[in-house]
């Protein structure tokens, strides 16, 4: 049964997707990739919102091997950072980079007093999988081998996924992750049953933009079993940090995150769940306009804060 969105979005969230949607057209997986690109920039554009007084922003690269990663390195002046937050950003694996996500990172900086280092991860489909799990995995062994910080991961949507996989596959390391802080994140779940069925149609993410965003990713290759592509598919959920997923109800994702939670759980983990009533896939960019999407990003920051400091929150 399709969900009722008339019933479930309000009506801020629904003008909300109207903006959107007069830049990032619904039919937008439609387009050629340097189209999207461009109309997908233009879109985080209307909506940046500054930085908070106090924070700033330092662009460096690092190396790693053949290649140069380029990253944005956030401080609040006169603050004292207990830990390093480690933010992919969200973006099919096809779209955004440093300055998508600019003004979230900033905030996050600002809620938290953390450093924050966001990612700027090589795109498909000029470098397939595993280029974006790679260069997200060499910036937090960079970040693990010049700081001392408790590191907290976090991410939106393909973020999510990347935060996920490089949790699983540094957790022994001595300098693995605090946490894990994931907002509607692709986790690869059945793409048949589900949300992705409820959902298939949501505004702002359809079940077929997921399947579009994973076959461009891959390149028509099968990683269905590969941790590193489909965090699911992974066969060992022990060990992993302390974890906390919020989804938006009205987004065919949003099971994969329960699912999540279910597994860290039965393998002994400490993981919680949020699905935010009525928000959509993307609601970062409402965290200003509409009264859901701004209480969920606080819960987001307060997440990403206990975490970083070794605290648990029972629930947020």
């Amino acid at each position: 049964m399709s969900a009722d969105y008339s019933v479930l979005i309000d009506t801020e969230t629904w003008a909300f997707i109207e903006r959107t949607n007069s830049f990032y057209p619904p039919d937008a997986v439609d387009h050629t990739v340097a189209q999207q690109r461009d109309v997908y920039n233009r879109m985080c554009g209307a909506f940046f919102t500054g930085y908070p007084t106090g924070v700033l922003a330092m662009d460096r690269f690092i190396d790693a091997e053949d290649r140069k990663i380029p990253i944005r390195m956030y401080e609040k002046r006169d603050s004292d950072p207990e830990a390093i937050c480690l933010y992919f950003h969200g973006g099919g694996f096809v779209v955004g980079g440093l300055d998508s996500h600019d003004d979230v990172c900033a905030e996050i900086c600002d809620a938290t007093g953390f450093h924050v280092v966001s990612v700027d991860y090589r795109l498909a489909p000029e470098h397939l999988h595993p280029a974006s799990f790679e260069d997200c995995l060499a910036a937090f062994e960079h970040v693990a081998a010049t700081s001392s910080l408790p590191i907290v991961l976090c991410g939106d949507s393909a973020g999510g996924n990347l935060v996920a996989a490089v949790s699983h596959h540094v957790r022994h390391s001595n300098r693995a992750p605090i946490g894990q802080v994931m907002v509607y994140p692709g986790l690869g779940g059945a793409q048949d049953q589900g949300s992705y069925v409820t959902h298939a149609e949501a505004p702002m993410l359809t079940t077929r933009d997921t399947l579009y965003y994973a076959k461009i990713r891959s390149g028509g290759e099968d990683w269905s079993a590969d941790p590193r592509f489909v965090p699911l598919a992974d066969t060992d959920f022990s060990g992993l940090p302390d974890t906390i997923v919020i989804s938006a109800e009205c987004d065919p994702l949003s099971d994969d995150g329960r699912h999540y939670r279910d597994k860290i759980l039965a393998a002994g983990g400490k993981a919680i769940w949020n699905n935010e009533p009525g928000l959509v896939h993307g609601y970062l960019r409402a965290r200003h306009s509409v009264t859901r999407a701004r209480s969920s990003f606080r819960r987001v920051c307060t997440a990403v804060h206990l975490l970083g400091q070794g605290r648990w929150p029972g629930q947020l």
